[in-house]
């Protein structure tokens, strides 16, 4: 299988308000940047738009690391928490609603060909591919502000 990182990072403004998200996909040597934005969203809906966009520029099943700053998305996989609201109906252990559940069943689609694993990055402290996420994702926006 191919070895991919998905750097992500999303942003929001108001929060809900104006927001943005960035990825970038390495393989090898070549780097591809993507990133989009909605007029009225959440920071938490902005990151997961992130890997979702990122994994559908996948052609083939690959072996993924994802990088990001958000605790909501990695703790979401890697903790198995969105597969436990999706199979409890989209209710947490609490029995509310899981927030963005349209998001997170579109992430466990796209996931599901694919090996991940996960690290968890601390947010604005200077890791180059977080912070180039995190410029995508405000320059998309400021185009809704």
């Amino acid at each position: 299988m191919k070895q991919v990182f998905i750097f992500t990072d999303g942003a929001c403004s108001g929060n809900p308000g104006p927001g943005g998200w960035g990825a970038i996909l390495r393989y090898k040597d070549t780097e591809r940047e993507i990133s989009g934005g909605e007029a009225d969203t959440t920071n938490n809906r902005m990151e997961l738009l992130a890997l979702i966009n990122a994994l559908r520029m996948l052609k083939e099943p690959c072996e993924i690391t994802v990088c990001s700053d958000s605790k909501y998305v990695i703790d979401g996989l890697q903790k198995g928490w969105a597969k436990n609201w999706q199979k409890n109906g989209w209710r947490k252990s609490d029995k509310k609603p899981a927030l963005n559940s349209d998001l997170w069943q579109q992430l466990l689609d796209l996931s599901a060909p694919h090996t991940l694993h996960y690290n968890w990055i601390k947010g604005h402290a200077g890791h180059a591919e977080n912070e180039r996420c995190d410029q995508l994702a405000v320059i998309q926006s400021q185009k809704y502000k």
